[in-house]
């Protein structure tokens, strides 16, 4: 790592003077050096605030509250967000403990920037909200104002793919109600005079964009909070917890202990930032963050930068802010320093700045406004930030211990999200979910198989941080902290050519060529003095995916398609999540979690949903009711009873295991969940020929009689025990095959020699993807997710309403049937080879009435085909009646397809495919790279 150079600020401004004015980088470490003293900086001489809420004060509270509903432990922006918001719901008897005083962690030396265009939905709706609580609620409500600033954010792309991608954020702001525009090198110079437009392409301009200033958010939040009942409590170290197993072996919360005593209570949220590790481990919960140091400067006057926006240069990894008269430059550089040995009694402390790190946004900078090479630096601000391995929060419920929440490893964005993060956190701890889809920020979207492992959680977090400015493309992969979780089948289909996804430690098959592309260590970019790899095959293949257009191979999805469509195809599926419910209160809670009925006797197979109280869809997934067992083998658990195997989406596996976990926990149900997803593989082998190839390798009748669709049997192929599933997800005759790990090569090799002579092919997750949509099946966490009802995704028909069996979201979905829906899943084709990926937005009858969650080519229909939630645009109800009478377009960069609504997919609409009836050929047309429409 870099030489860290000690200076005091003084030093500072003079030798970086005379850097930028022209001085080699050489010569000025040098003489940096020479004057360099030892020792910390003034503790807040650097940061541009006029006021903390720091305090010589370190006398702890006389008395501590007996109980508390919820305690907070953190009094940063998040944590101070997250007690407003419980007052606003409720709850009066809440405490906020905070060990030194309020904001002394990160909050207080925060850039306080807030920006809302994301290339993420939820992201938008937060920092929307975020930015509506500080400049319109809290000084209205409490008389405190939070220093908000509206000047307005300027994205800067210096090429076309960084402008394509500011068109994407620009299209899906319209639903927002968010106000943008794309600038041309000239218009971006109106708008910021002090630009270098040399190597300018064009810019984003978001006019509502601003600063807050975090001493006065939270001291405005923090009074309206104690005004509703709530107590902030400073010089309070948290020192344990009471956790205790109730009669289940659940473990609980029951206290906060603290160096002035102890609080009874059932809740407890962690907002402590880069100590939440510390706090985490008291409790024996996991939070897989790392410390890093995170820096900014601060420039002297800069002549007519007042009122200008704020700049991201995403390119050169950088923002400036205007801050008074001056500017805040910093960014995220591919060399962070970690804070290995983070101390507990930091507070409004900072780091010495590492000018070898830094440097690098100095130029960049310098580029970017040029009159900062004669501009003096008037302080320095390297404080710690938290950072994760995905670049989004943590938070939720632990699932390590119930009534443990978690509300930290905010990646340096804590101040404009902590807004909306508050509120929904709060809605969490009241209500048990929150109201938006917060998967993506949920603790539970990894499994804990890693969140205790520091290899992935530091190589993963360093990716995420180098790349926080990269460009977002619709098939990234990373390259840290791979091949964590890999199946019976992954060297065998490498050597086949497979080009490998990673999902949350699983790696699952992508796409194939005639070329291994094995994934190698991670090289940290060549930072830390790492070799940075050469020739490696499987980023180069990566690189290809780096576009807002169809890449380069799309035609060998096409083929794998065409393969699935005409012929037999093998999809590996085994990262799914496996597990079998057993016990003798199985079907009760089976009856009361999913949404279908599950009163079918054994060797069915349902596909069902699963909601939470509110109707939300938490996952959808497949149940099969199985005979008692004997525990002889993985396929078969010991039963005395019926018992139930489960396969859930391996992306949320953890997701689903954690509910389903936690409500029989709520029921106090007797029965087991049993996770076999290591010791199991899974194979889908789906087309017209599939039953001939199978048929071959077993003596098990697969006719239609014998083995219709939606049952299983336990069945013998190739000489191995498995578990056959009559299912697809892709719209073809099919079958999935569920493989004790250690007969799953020898099943895949005796498939795909019988299946030669048919012509069979793998395939992988690019081509599901293709196919599922086509046929118009949902992917949960895109078509369907937990702020979507099934009604809402056209799912009613996995709902038991027509029986009286209760289950868990029936009542919001019965009062939403009557009161009608205010949004509805709708299917859209756009004629040609129209490249569209997902959040574009959906305009009827010219509104602009949502945005695609997913898009694909569908190559069998030979167009564009993709799916989107349309709202009415006054609020009113939304059915097949509306739906169908609306003018639909579709805009993606600027500019509006003409798109055609479907009740339902066009494709095979009789599910005659599925029943082995091919009397109407399909035929697959891939269509060449160079026939895409290339998008202005």
């Amino acid at each position: 790592m870099a030489m860290l150079l000690t200076c005091t600020p003084k030093l500072i401004c003079r030798r970086l003077s005379d850097i930028i004015r022209g001085r080699s980088r050489a010569t000025f470490v040098q003489s940096t050096r020479a004057y360099c003293s030892s020792g910390k900086e003034d503790t807040s001489s650097g940061v541009p605030y006029e006021k903390t809420f720091q305090t010589d004060s370190s006398e702890g509270p006389s008395t501590l509250p007996e109980w508390a509903d919820v305690v907070v432990i953190g009094g940063g922006s998040v944590g101070c967000s997250t007690l407003y918001h419980l007052t606003k719901l409720g709850v009066k008897n809440a405490v906020l403990l905070e060990r030194n005083h309020l904001t002394s962690g990160t909050t207080w030396h925060t850039a306080g920037l807030v920006w809302r265009l994301r290339p993420n939905d939820v992201d938008n709706e937060i920092l929307n909200y975020s930015r509506h609580l500080f400049m319109n609620v809290l000084e209205e409500e409490t008389g405190i104002s939070t220093g908000w600033i509206t000047n307005g954010g300027l994205f800067i792309a210096s090429n076309k793919e960084r402008l394509d991608e500011y068109k994407r954020l620009h299209t899906l702001g319209k639903p927002f109600g968010i106000e943008s525009h794309v600038l041309s090198p000239a218009e971006s110079l109106d708008v910021y005079p002090l630009l270098n437009t040399n190597d300018l392409y064009g810019t984003l301009y978001s006019p509502g964009d601003g600063t807050v200033d975090p001493a006065g958010l939270c001291m405005a939040l923090t009074k309206a909070a104690t005004l509703a009942g709530a107590k902030v409590i400073n010089n309070c170290p948290v020192t344990g917890f009471d956790i205790q197993e109730d009669d289940f072996g659940v473990k609980r919360v029951k206290a906060v202990k603290t160096e002035s005593g102890t609080i009874r209570t059932p809740i407890v949220v962690n907002c402590t930032g880069v100590w939440a590790p510390h706090i985490g481990a008291m409790a024996g919960v996991k939070v897989p963050l790392v410390a890093m140091k995170h820096a900014y400067v601060v420039t002297e006057r800069v002549e007519g930068v007042q009122n200008l926006p704020n700049i991201r240069d995403h390119d050169a990894s950088i923002y400036l802010k205007v801050q008074g008269d001056g500017l805040s430059v910093g960014g995220y550089e591919p060399n962070p320093i970690f804070w290995d040995d983070v101390k507990t009694d930091f507070a409004f402390s900072l780091f010495d700045l590492d000018w070898d790190v830094f440097m690098q946004h100095v130029e960049g900078a310098i580029n970017r406004v040029p009159c900062l090479e004669t501009t003096g630096i008037k302080s320095t601000v390297c404080g710690p930030e938290s950072f994760t391995p995905d670049h989004k929060p943590l938070m939720g419920e632990a699932p390590e211990v119930r009534g443990f929440y978690l509300g930290c490893g905010y990646n340096s964005s804590g101040m404009m999200l902590g807004g909306g993060c508050g509120k929904e956190l709060a809605h969490w701890v009241v209500h048990g979910r929150p109201e938006l889809d917060m998967y993506g920020y949920d603790i539970r979207r990894f499994p804990t198989s890693l969140t205790d492992n520091p290899k992935w959680v530091t190589d993963r977090s360093h990716e995420a941080y180098a790349k926080n400015y990269s460009m977002v493309f619709p098939h990234d992969e990373p390259l840290a902290g791979r091949d964590m979780r890999t199946d019976p089948f992954h060297k065998v289909l490498q050597d086949a050519g497979c080009m490998y996804q990673e999902r949350h430690g699983w790696e699952r098959p992508g796409w194939f060529t005639d070329k291994a592309a094995p994934v190698l260590d991670y090289d940290f970019y060549g930072s830390y003095d790492v070799p940075r790899h050469t020739n490696y095959e499987y980023e180069n293949r990566l690189s290809d995916e780096y576009t807002f257009e169809w890449p380069p191979h799309h035609h060998v999805i096409g083929e794998e398609v065409k393969a699935c469509r005409e012929r037999v195809a093998v999809f590996n599926m085994s990262y799914f999540g496996k597990f079998h419910l057993v016990g003798p209160d199985a079907q009760k809670a089976v009856d009361w979690i999913f949404t279908n009925d599950l009163s079918k006797p054994a060797g069915s197979t349902l596909y069902t949903c699963m909601c939470n109280k509110m109707g939300g869809v938490e996952s959808d997934l497949t149940v099969s009711k199985l005979e008692p067992g004997d525990g002889s083998s993985v396929l078969t658990p010991k039963s005395d009873d019926v018992a139930f195997y489960i396969a859930a989406g391996g992306g949320n596996s953890q997701q689903s295991w954690s509910h389903i976990m936690s409500t029989i926990q709520d029921m106090g149900l007797n029965c087991e969940m049993i996770d076999n997803s290591e010791e199991m593989g899974m194979l889908s082998v789906q087309g017209p020929y599939s039953r001939e190839v199978l048929q071959q390798l077993t003596s098990t009748d697969l006719s239609n009689e014998n083995f219709p669709f939606s049952t299983h049997q336990l069945a013998t192929v190739a000489g191995h025990q498995v578990r056959l599933i009559r299912l697809t997800f892709v719209g073809e005759l099919g079958w999935e095959l569920h493989i004790p790990a250690e007969s799953c090569v020898p099943v895949y090799q005796a498939i795909m020699a019988a299946g030669a002579k048919f012509g069979i092919a793998n395939a992988g997750y690019r081509a599901i993807d293709s196919l599922s949509s086509e046929k118009g099946y949902r992917h949960w966490h895109a078509d369907v997710r937990m702020d979507d009802t099934p009604l809402e995704a056209n799912l009613a028909f996995t709902c038991k309403l027509k029986k009286d069996t209760p289950f868990l979201g029936r009542e919001a979905l019965e009062r939403q049937k009557k009161d009608g829906l205010k949004k509805k899943l709708a299917c859209l084709t756009v004629d040609g080879y129209t490249p569209l990926h997902g959040l574009e937005a959906i305009w009827r009858n010219g509104h602009a009435v949502g945005f695609l969650r997913t898009a694909q080519f569908a190559f069998a229909l030979g167009k564009t085909i993709a799916y989107g939630y349309v709202h009415h645009p006054e609020g009113g109800v939304v059915n097949n009646a509306y739906l169908k009478e609306g003018e639909y377009h579709i805009e993606s960069m600027g500019e509006l397809f003409p798109a055609t609504f479907h009740v339902r997919s066009p494709f095979d609409p009789k599910n005659m495919r599925i029943q082995g009836v091919y009397d109407d050929a399909v035929s697959v047309v891939i269509p060449e790279p160079q026939e895409a429409r290339v998008l202005p």
